[in-house]
């Protein structure tokens, strides 16, 4: 174990890629290996890759990036404007509305964290909101769509570990209001010290939004609804967003759709070559770790600790939310998962729960210094230095945390829906 972590960190030192570095450790080790084969790292690489639920993720990269091109996410910020806008730094909160909505359509922290950042910074700038704040609150609400079905770490999670991914959707629910509720707290103390600017609230604008707005709303309503009903797989899920998307994009933009599909096709095929090679790299290393019995033994090293499961929570959270200040939340994941998994287990702990509070912790990740991609996502799109963003980023981190504190204390708030709809549906 010690010379496979020394081979894997001293490649990850010199800057090779984290899927190359799983594989290339592994394939080192397998020299050294009697009864193993590459013949078998390659099958196990294809292998892993094999699993059906996979195929949600391009689906629902797919979707979300064709709601930008359509318009859809501008429609619904109209909306929420017209809703909450009259509030006291009421844009501010139509921006969390809508990072709750999109994220039950992107499943992406930074592809919603970039696309806020097209559509609402320009806007909170116009209406007087501070550089430092604008930039902030995009940063931290992207991460909303850690939590909200049809979100794509909980897909990987469920695959890593063969748990329900339908169940971790449903127990994503509850955190996810969570945080957007934690979020308006600290836009509500923010408008106690600056005047934030509102506007009057018009109940004919809401009904003018809401008629713009509905062919987005009704995405998530099909998508959710179908897995409320049993209708659709997480799989058969994502191709349904995706056809709505295009059957939506193909009426209302017509030519205009059209030319856009060839390259928002491009960056999905992009992304999604990315991320499955990656996954492939981490079934041979799961592959590996399986057939040398480390899993096992690490379980059995934990126990003599004599640590409680509530302890061994609060070490790995720590552990997780320091390894996200140095990588991205998909290498925690892939890094991680394989060899905490079979610990928890063996201390009780909730797979579901498990799946939750890891998304939590990549959550805060993404606005935590020197590499939270929100954070650096929002500065390249809107150009505002890392250090203004990371400073309006800071007080939702804080909150954020104090939401990862009370799943973690209290599991009911995760496994509330899975247990009530789930166990009742299926």
């Amino acid at each position: 174990m010690g010379a496979l972590g020394g081979i894997l960190a001293l490649l990850l030192i010199v800057g090779v890629p984290i899927g190359v570095s799983l594989a290339g450790a592994t394939s080192i080790m397998v020299l050294f290996d009697d009864f193993l084969s590459f013949g078998s790292l390659f099958q196990s690489f294809f292998n892993f890759l094999s699993k059906y639920t996979l195929i949600a993720i391009p689906f629902f990269i797919y979707a979300g990036f064709l709601m930008e091109r359509t318009g859809l996410v501008s429609g619904l910020f109209r909306f929420a404007d017209s809703l909450v806008g009259w509030i006291p730094g009421g844009f501010a909160y139509a921006t969390l509305v809508v990072a709750v909505l999109f994220g039950a359509i992107s499943g992406s922290s930074t592809a919603m964290a970039a696309a806020l950042s097209v559509i609402a910074y320009p806007e909170l700038l116009k209406r007087g909101y501070p550089v430092w704040m604008s930039a902030g609150l995009i940063a931290s609400a992207g991460g909303i769509a850690l939590l909200m079905p049809p979100s794509i770490t909980l897909i990987l999670f469920g695959v890593l570990t063969e748990s329900s991914v339908i169940e971790l959707f449903f127990a994503g629910m509850i955190p996810a209001m969570m945080l957007a509720i934690s979020d308006a707290v600290i836009i509500f103390s923010t408008s106690l010290f600056i005047k934030l600017p509102r506007k009057k609230f018009d109940i004919k604008e809401v009904g003018k939004t809401l008629l713009e707005a509905y062919p987005a709303i009704l995405m998530p309503v099909i998508v959710l609804g179908g897995l409320y009903g049993g209708i659709f797989t997480p799989t058969e899920a994502g191709a349904a967003a995706c056809a709505y998307a295009m059957l939506y994009g193909l009426i209302a933009k017509r030519g205009e759709f059209v030319k856009a599909l060839g390259p928002t096709t491009l960056r999905t095929l992009n992304l999604t070559a990315i991320v499955f090679f990656l996954l492939g790299c981490v079934g041979v290393f799961q592959f590996f770790l399986a057939n040398m019995g480390w899993p096992q033994m690490i379980a059995d090293w934990v126990g003599t600790l004599g640590l409680s499961k509530m302890g061994f929570l609060f070490v790995l959270l720590a552990t997780l939310l320091a390894l996200s200040t140095v990588l991205t939340g998909v290498a925690v994941m892939v890094l991680t998962v394989p060899i905490y998994f079979p610990v928890a287990l063996a201390l009780g702990v909730d797979p579901i729960h498990l799946g939750i509070l890891t998304a939590l912790c990549i959550e805060i990740g993404g606005v935590i210094p020197p590499v939270g991609l929100n954070l650096f996502a929002v500065s390249g799109v809107t150009k505002v230095p890392l250090t203004t963003v990371i400073k309006g980023s800071f007080p939702y981190c804080i909150s954020d945390s104090v939401v990862l504190i009370l799943i973690t204390l209290f599991p009911v708030l995760a496994l509330y829906i899975p247990n009530v709809l789930v166990t009742s549906t299926f």
